[in-house]
């Protein structure tokens, strides 16, 4: 048996029996390199797992998970929904509609999409409890909502995509992810509206409807952040690194003296907690760099994607049998893992049939955003189904109602390239 076949079957196998993603990629690779180099050759595990680690744009992110996290506990998600409602008024589904938009928003402060469902699940699952809305519906919802975090900038796994492709520039992805984020956000407005009004969930005049001039003063700070992070990328203010620690900056200036939900033994909770966050994600991207150098220097990767290319000549039918692989991975794996898995493989047949790497890496997050709220594992929706004390399985129907709108919003931008590449292009970023 090849040593090809000697890492893939192990990478399955130990998945298989339950563990971790991260040990799974360390020994797999492990297993390649006994097999198909030599075992001296263990001893380059430690400087690759360094190498993996040691890139500067990957500061930004346990810098924007502390964001999302600091924002949480200071208030803002309370403050957006009174916003929300203000604007949206009493109606049918008007609380469905407060859910989606505010999870949007939401995901322009944190970029990670189970951050954005915990957060607003706690504010609005007991309220739309209150409305009439079922609680596996209310949670459905709220977590395909917040899939669209890795969408909108800034986004943790955007930020991955243009380290682990070459030449991809993270400013033009986070503009191409605007748009098509938007676009996400719109698909899941229409059938959380239309089955609010179908099923007569919140009848008009049944939740109350906040000051509008004083709930909109409230929001301004939590509104300002998305501004302040893109609008200081696109003046050149700084970089998206830096623009990480801007946020996060701003966020405890928010917290301890606008807002003033934030203390400092608070503050100091949060450092432990994005801590730990940030010490799994970045031990994945470790132990993977063993198992990406073990598939490079075994061609393994080179092999896969030769097999991929090989598959079909027409690139639209290969295009669409991808996002259904990615679509499946995404709903078993994380959007970290599935990049450090699947792009060394990805990266040559997006060359091979002249894919813009930017619109390509666009529509994989939105696959993975999908993939986050479909079971079975459907990390946003174990955050939300925890809050909201209810099975897994009572949501299936209801996700899969999202799914299919987020898929019509995902073939819009397959067919129609220029709804990524049009903003960045405008903004004159490298395209």
């Amino acid at each position: 048996m090849s040593p090809d076949l000697w890492m893939l079957l192990a990478f399955a196998g130990l998945l298989i029996a339950g563990v971790p993603v991260a040990f799974s990629l360390g020994l797999s690779g492990a297993v390649g390199i006994v097999a198909g180099l030599s075992p001296a050759m263990l001893a380059t595990l430690g400087t690759n797992t360094y190498n993996s680690v040691a890139k500067y744009p990957l500061i930004a992110i346990p810098l924007f998970i502390l964001t999302g996290l600091i924002f949480e506990r200071a208030g803002v998600a309370v403050r957006l929904v009174r916003f929300a409602q203000a604007l949206i008024g009493p109606r049918h589904g008007g609380l469905a509609l407060v859910a989606v938009l505010v999870c949007m928003i939401m995901g322009g402060m944190s970029g990670s999409g189970p951050a954005d469902a915990a957060a607003v699940a706690m504010v609005m699952l007991p309220s739309m409890t209150r409305a009439g809305y079922p609680k596996p519906f209310s949670a459905t919802l709220i977590a395909a909502s917040a899939s669209t975090a890795i969408l909108i900038p800034p986004s943790v796994a955007l930020i991955l995509y243009s380290i682990v492709v070459p030449g991809v520039d993270l400013r033009a992805l986070f503009a191409a992810g605007l748009f098509p984020g938007l676009l996400a956000g719109a698909a899941l407005l229409v059938p959380a509206w239309w089955l609010s009004r179908r099923n007569g969930w919140e009848a008009p005049g049944e939740v109350e409807r906040p000051p509008l001039g004083e709930s909109f003063r409230q929001a301004i700070p939590a509104l300002l952040a998305p501004v302040l992070i893109l609008g200081g990328l696109r003046s050149g203010l700084f970089t998206p690194t830096e623009a990480a620690v801007v946020a996060v900056t701003y966020g405890v200036v928010v917290g301890l003296w606008l807002t003033r939900e934030l203390g400092w033994r608070d503050l100091w909770e949060l450092l432990g907690e994005a801590a730990v966050i940030s010490g799994v994600v970045m031990l994945i991207i470790a132990l993977a760099g063993i198992f990406a150098w073990a598939g490079t220097m075994l061609g393994t990767f080179r092999h896969l994607a030769e097999w991929v290319i090989g598959l079909s000549d027409n690139g639209t039918l290969l295009l669409v049998l991808i996002m259904l692989a990615v679509l499946v991975a995404g709903m078993l794996l994380d959007a970290i893992s599935i990049y450090l898995i699947m792009m060394p493989i990805l990266v040559p047949v997006m060359q091979h049939f002249e894919w813009h790497p930017v619109w390509f890496g666009i529509l994989l997050a939105m696959n993975i955003a999908i993939g986050q709220f479909t079971p079975p594992v459907a990390v946003n929706l174990m955050v939300t189904t925890e809050i909201a004390r209810v099975r897994l399985e009572q949501t299936v129907g209801w996700a899969l109602v999202f799914v299919a709108a987020m898929a019509c919003a995902l073939a819009l931008v397959v067919v129609f390239p220029s709804l990524a590449l049009w903003l960045p292009g405008i903004l004159g970023y490298n395209v």
